[in-house]
């Protein structure tokens, strides 16, 4: 499985709504509120073999309140 982060900026107001529905999808195995540019972060583990912006767009970035998002791929180095 590869490891992915995903940070989300809401439409104002809606941060709330946008964090139930990703929670609600099952997909995260860790969701955080953040400070900064970005409202939330989430810990996505993607299965083997699925591709990475396919498996995020069809189960999380049509949830509506989402602005924008930045997926940042993380790599075994130790």
């Amino acid at each position: 499985m590869a490891c992915v982060f995903v940070q989300f900026r809401c439409t104002p107001g809606r941060t709330y709504e946008v964090a139930e529905a990703v929670y609600d999808r099952e997909i995260v195995s860790e969701l955080f509120s953040t400070s900064g540019d970005w409202d939330l972060i989430a810990k996505v583990y993607i299965p083997d073999g699925e591709d990475v912006g396919r498996f995020l767009a069809e189960r999380l970035f049509d949830i509506e309140g989402i602005q924008r998002t930045l997926t940042t791929m993380t790599f075994r180095a130790f």
